[in-house]
């Protein structure tokens, strides 16, 4: 790739021009990477709901257009820019939109995976290094000739795109024999769900979970909860579809709220003699997440939001109903560290802790990635894999 590095690349990316208008296919300009910036050939993406949340401007203050959505992916490093030593070209890295500078005094400490300087930021659409973008369009949204404007950035990643430019804290390294395909499930909901099992709640063997929620992140909680040992993992959501995709990730037991006369929550506490020990909320529903917090036991249950909340709707909790030893808490990126424990969380997906492979529903090329949006907003795929470009291995690439 030493024929590309330090030069402007032209290549394809699916822009979004506004809220809920069809992603276009089209040329764009890539800078190259500047001081501690990494650019990305990206081979495989997916589609997840905070892609669909954006793209449909659900949360005003978010808005931002034209952009490159996307975050989670698996790719190629083509380049680097000064100062970045963790990776070089040719190695293979996913995309995180929660970043690890390992400097701050948050990535310093095992409590928080927050990075000071590059955790998770909605809001955000520009590089830090100056304030600007490192996209550019090349012709308008019609594909008629147009003056450059500069295209936004989106948390951290935007991977619809043949080619991205990332903050280097903001990029993993992955094995190289890794298959490829399932690891871009780990910029996201994979790891998002079973950290939240594993590193948030710290399940444990012989205990019960309850899961609001059985989309993607909703069966990665399921999927981690079943591997560390949970004895009843009972899975919650209004689309009995999806209980069968649930039985493969560990699922035990299957309540839909449209069946019951009473709270759900009552029906939980009757399955298991007073209260789960653990529950999470995976909807972003606030009154979903009254109905979780009420369905643990007390003195020790404890929940854990994974959701994403666009209301501003704030808890649905008395202060008094923290004193009966409930507990709750959130958890971003299921609490990984990426740099620090992502590889490693790989590495245990490669051997088969967590099962990747039933989380990949549907592969759709790139052309196709405004049929990916629909699927997800039917309810019809978990993870539709769009391949970007083509793959070759290092040794085809002369590493």
């Amino acid at each position: 790739m030493a024929e590309t590095q330090g030069k402007v690349i032209t290549c394809r990316a699916a822009v979004a021009w506004g809220p809920k208008e069809p992603l276009v296919i089209q040329e764009i300009c890539v800078d190259p990477p500047q001081e501690m910036e990494v650019r990305v050939k990206i081979l495989y993406t997916s589609i997840c709901h905070t892609d669909l949340g954006t793209w449909t401007g659900v949360n005003e203050a978010e808005r931002a257009f034209p952009r490159i959505l996307g975050h989670e992916a698996v790719g190629v490093v083509e380049s680097v820019g000064e100062g970045v030593k963790d990776v070089k070209e040719g190695d293979y890295v996913i995309p995180t939109f929660n970043g690890e500078c390992g400097e701050c005094r948050v990535c310093k400490k095992e409590v928080s995976n927050l990075c000071e300087r590059y955790k998770v930021d909605p809001m955000k659409r520009l590089m830090v290094n100056d304030g600007g973008t490192r996209f550019s369009t090349t012709t308008n949204k019609d594909g008629g000739s147009s003056q450059s404007q500069r295209i936004y950035h989106f948390l951290n990643t935007s991977t619809f795109t043949e080619y991205t430019v990332l903050d280097s804290a903001c990029v993993v390294k992955i094995d190289p024999n890794a298959p490829l395909k399932q690891m871009s499930l780990l910029s996201c909901g994979v790891s998002t769900g079973v950290g939240a099992a594993w590193n948030t709640a710290k399940v444990k063997e012989g205990t019960t979970t309850a899961v609001f929620g059985l989309g993607s992140v909703g069966l990665a909680v399921a999927e981690g909860a079943r591997a560390r040992g949970a004895s009843r993992i009972i899975g919650v959501d209004a689309n009995a579809s999806k209980f069968e995709k649930g039985k493969v990730m560990g699922v035990t037991d299957f309540i839909n709220p449209k069946d019951l006369t009473k709270p759900v929550h009552e029906r939980i506490r009757e399955l298991t003699r007073g209260g789960v020990d653990y529950s999470f909320e995976c909807t972003g529903n606030v009154d979903v997440l009254r109905e979780a917090f009420l369905s643990t036991h007390a003195g020790w249950g404890s929940t854990v939001l994974v959701g994403i909340y666009a209301t501003p709707r704030t808890l649905p909790l008395h202060p008094m109903e923290l004193f009966d030893g409930r507990k709750i808490t959130g958890s971003v990126f299921g609490g990984f560290k990426p740099k620090s424990q992502l590889p490693s969380f790989a590495q245990q997906c490669m051997k088969g802790v967590v099962k990747l492979e039933p989380f990949i529903t549907n592969e759709l090329p790139f052309e196709k990635i405004n049929d990916a949006f629909q699927l997800l907003r039917d309810g019809k795929s978990l993870r539709c894999l769009l391949q970007i470009a083509k793959h070759t291995t290092r040794k085809q690439q002369g590493y």
